[in-house]
């Protein structure tokens, strides 16, 4: 792949061990790099706890592409507990961000980046926000994201003579069948781990997608004054 826009994850632990992975990906699709595995593990087989929305075809698809792309980052975690302490660096292009967390948290932002970018029919309708990846960021901090990239896809359709939801109506058609995978995968991924986690990590992320809908109007009242210049 020629000039992949990379982001590098890195977990330092108490007792100095650090885990490092620098995720790649294209720079027009977005599209996660990774090598080819010759020995994929039986729960990224596609039948294997296949989510219930999923639209890939068994008989062209062997394995689920996000559990494919899971697998290395699994097995690092599957031996650690979600509550352990742990000092998580972020390096993308233009800058690096850090905090001191729980392995869940960091390893849920992580988990977030794969699931976006490997080719599930689902979770790709998430995958700009991967290209202006915000680790760590809070509940208004996504909502205000996710509704900017909504109606800036409304946009790109409206100029094409499509038509576009201003009302944001779907966007919350696109948290329901994410978080329909996120909860599936759970199941998937509980296959993977001895310890929570990956689980765990999977299932913060599901929660914290779970509350954008639901918070989203109420966010938006609040930050509402914020645009009081536009709104004269």
């Amino acid at each position: 792949m020629e000039n992949p826009i990379q982001i590098t994850y890195s977990f330092k632990f108490s007792e100095g061990a650090n885990k490092i992975f620098n995720i790649l990906l294209d720079r027009q699709t977005l599209a996660f790099s990774s090598a080819i595995k010759s020995d994929p593990p039986v729960w990224a087989k596609l039948n294997h706890n296949k989510c219930s929305n999923c639209s890939l075809d068994e008989r062209s698809n062997k394995h689920c592409p996000v559990a494919l792309n899971l697998a290395d980052i699994a097995e690092e975690f599957k031996d650690l507990f979600a509550y352990e302490n742990v000092s998580v660096t972020v390096t993308t292009e233009d800058r690096t961000y850090s905090k001191d967390t729980t392995i869940q948290q960091g390893l849920s932002a992580l988990i977030g980046i794969i699931m976006t970018t490997s080719g599930c029919p689902v979770m790709e309708r998430l995958k700009p926000m991967v290209r202006f990846h915000l680790p760590f960021a809070s509940l208004t901090e996504t909502i205000f994201r996710m509704v900017s990239m909504h109606l800036l896809a409304q946009y790109f359709l409206n100029q094409e003579g499509r038509a576009a939801d201003w009302k944001l109506t779907g966007l919350d058609n696109i948290y329901a069948e994410v978080g329909q995978v996120n909860r599936d995968f759970t199941q998937r991924l509980a296959d993977a781990a001895k310890k929570d986690a990956n689980v765990n990590a999977l299932v913060n992320l599901d929660c914290f997608a779970t509350m954008v809908p639901l918070a989203a109007e109420e966010t938006l009242n609040e930050i509402k004054s914020y645009f009081s210049a536009h709104l004269k």
